[in-house]
């Protein structure tokens, strides 16, 4: 019989369950973060930031390493790599075998625009037939695990089954599907019916990846989808205890309801971890917004906490916006899902209301 994804990694602590994995999201998913979203409740798998592959000259990131070298989170850590150059891709999977990854992931989902346009990441999903011989240059080199993150297609779905047809002709061995395409980013609908199709099509187990905001959602989209688990993103940054309350809701037990004082002591982590402690105080401002705007969408219904929190530009003014929001009455729930109308990119997501 042959191996399949569980048997190859290290047992995840209920393995009963369905999979959870953090999404890999750029800037925002390195070593501080997984460090303290550990301390809430970790996923089964981490992702890292993509590793950019360029041309010959290029060299792995070490602070990207840093996620997989120096990683005390206890779970498995996938390396993710970005490009389209084959022999450059084969190369720094080869050079990545040297760490302890639990396997190499290709991003073919990215929608920055700034991404795609370099044919690279969810770009790559216009033309199946590099996406043919980018997957089969990698399985032949990649001796391990080797996962694919995607989307449903780049400007439509007209590509989406040729590249399951792909997935599955070059033995990957675990999907992670945004049910979104490339040109639809982070608005409108997930087409969580084109990730039950996936489910149904591969052999691979399919993590469900878009709008996975709370535990009732996971289990809704585990249900509508029967995928192997969930990949969930922005909103673990929002609410980094979401992993401990989709276990607690599959199995059965109550979910944990996180309070605004709960959530004041979260923003203290993050912004005292190391990387952000060592840079200028404009920096670490502006590195702490970056959070804040998720975090945000579950503090009050009216938006007033993000719209005091964009216009804060020193640390005292940050923290006593957090303060007045958050510890004026700390015992009051954080909303397990975000309030409507309040976006933490307005310019990518003001339609998603629509």
């Amino acid at each position: 019989m042959a191996m399949t994804f569980l048997d190859r990694l290290p047992t995840p602590q209920m393995p009963h369950l369905p999979l959870t994995a953090l999404a890999p999201m750029q800037d925002v998913t390195n070593l501080d973060f997984m460090h303290v979203i550990s301390q809430y409740g970790c996923p089964d798998y981490f992702f890292t930031e993509y590793f950019r592959v360029h041309t010959a000259h290029s060299s792995l990131d070490k602070d990207i390493l840093r996620s997989i070298t120096e990683n005390a989170t206890g779970r498995p850590v996938f390396a993710q790599l970005i490009g389209e150059s084959i022999p450059d891709l084969v190369r720094t999977a080869k050079q990545l075998k040297q760490y302890p990854i639990a396997g190499i992931d290709l991003n073919m989902g990215c929608p920055a625009p700034r991404v795609y346009r370099k044919n690279v990441g969810g770009g790559l999903l216009r033309d199946p037939d590099v996406v043919d011989q980018i997957l089969g240059e990698l399985r032949s080199a990649v001796d391990g695990l080797f996962t694919v993150k995607m989307r449903t297609g780049f400007a439509d779905t007209a590509h989406f089954d040729q590249v399951l047809t792909l997935i599955d002709r070059h033995d990957i061995d675990l999907l992670s599907l945004h049910g979104r395409t490339v040109k639809e980013m982070y608005r409108g609908a997930v087409d969580y019916g084109l990730i039950a199709h996936a489910v149904e099509r591969l052999r691979c187990p399919v993590l469900a990846n878009g709008n996975v905001s709370s535990a009732a959602a996971a289990v809704a989209v585990l249900k509508e989808t029967q995928a192997a688990g969930v990949m969930v993103g922005r909103a673990a940054i929002r609410n980094p205890w979401i992993f401990r309350q989709i276990q607690a809701a599959l199995s059965g037990a109550p979910v944990f309801v996180v309070t605004l004082g709960q959530v004041r002591e979260y923003i203290d982590r993050l912004y005292y971890s190391p990387r952000v402690t060592s840079i200028p105080e404009r920096c670490r401002v502006s590195y702490l917004k970056m959070y804040l705007n998720y975090i945000g969408q579950s503090v009050d219904a009216a938006g007033g906490f993000l719209h005091d929190m964009r216009r804060a530009k020193t640390e005292a003014e940050l923290f006593g916006i957090c303060d007045r929001y958050l510890l004026c009455q700390p015992d009051l729930p954080f909303a397990a899902e975000p309030y409507g109308g309040l976006f933490a990119r307005p310019k990518a997501e003001a339609a998603v209301a629509s």
